[in-house]
């Protein structure tokens, strides 16, 4: 539901929108929503319930069948904000380095390497990579190339920050950290982030508000609010209002999957 304050001046504004593929699979229906500038949202929900389709959408990659999109007032496409995005695999170009890889976004844009070099250096040291500009992805960790992708997301200045399960190839302790390391370079650049994750406790730690996407085709069913403070630490996963959030979130995804129980039953399939 996108509430009226939010409408007076929405950043991201989303308004009935679907999604029909060629095939005639119809993977998202009737999804609103309405995001500040500088808010930090997340959106869970099962696998397959269109999440990245929505991302997609947001993007400007894919077109809606249905409803639109607004980005500032204008398509994501005709925006004069720019778009960032970081996907599940980093996708690095193998053959080029850690700062070569970070640049690219600059080089689509017609700006020379003399002009790019200051910079890309000032991205690839906040994401602390400081002393691997000549590294190339396959001398990387994991966790060290998904920095690289997130650096390459934002060092065209992007008003918008689409991460779609960033951290999912991660193991538990480098996902952390990874998350760790995204609130604080999001302390230091301000951004809109819109983050799909399928972990419940990632959202909640990081977000200040979360999404819940439930049926096929996937719609908005929930949005809670987070009011944990900020700046947030893994030591918060410990508190009772850390929980109370976690629950609410559980709670709406569960509470969906028993109500589309309770209908196909009646439906006799």
């Amino acid at each position: 539901m996108v509430k009226d304050e939010e409408l007076a001046h929405p950043f991201l504004l989303v308004e009935g929108v679907g999604h029909r593929f060629a095939s005639g699979l119809e993977a998202i229906t009737g999804v609103s929503l309405s995001i500040g500038a500088g808010a930090f949202v997340a959106l869970v929900g099962s696998s397959g319930v269109g999440k990245s389709t929505l991302l997609r959408i947001l993007a400007g990659l894919l077109t809606p069948s249905s409803g639109r999109v607004r980005l500032g007032g204008r398509s994501p496409r005709q925006a004069d904000h720019q778009i960032g995005i970081v996907f599940q695999r980093y996708n690095l170009m193998p053959w080029r380095t850690v700062a070569d890889n970070v640049r690219l976004p600059l080089e689509l844009q017609g700006l020379s390497r003399a002009a790019t070099r200051q910079q890309v250096q000032e991205m690839v040291e906040l994401v602390g990579l400081a002393g691997f500009e000549q590294s190339y992805p396959g001398q990387l960790s994991g966790g060290m190339a998904q920095r690289v992708a997130i650096a390459r997301a934002l060092v065209h200045q992007p008003a918008l920050l689409l991460l779609d399960e960033p951290f999912g190839a991660l193991d538990a302790l480098t996902r952390e950290r990874m998350g760790q390391e995204l609130l604080r370079i999001w302390n230091a650049r301000p951004v809109t982030v819109f983050l799909v994750t399928h972990s419940i406790p990632e959202a909640v730690l990081l977000a200040d508000e979360v999404l819940v996407m439930a049926g096929r085709p996937g719609t908005i069913t929930s949005r809670v609010h987070v009011p944990l403070p900020r700046p947030r630490h893994l030591a918060l996963q410990a508190t009772i209002e850390f929980h109370e959030c976690a629950a609410q979130v559980r709670a709406a995804i569960e509470g969906e999957g028993e109500t589309r129980g309770k209908g196909a039953g009646g439906r006799g399939e």
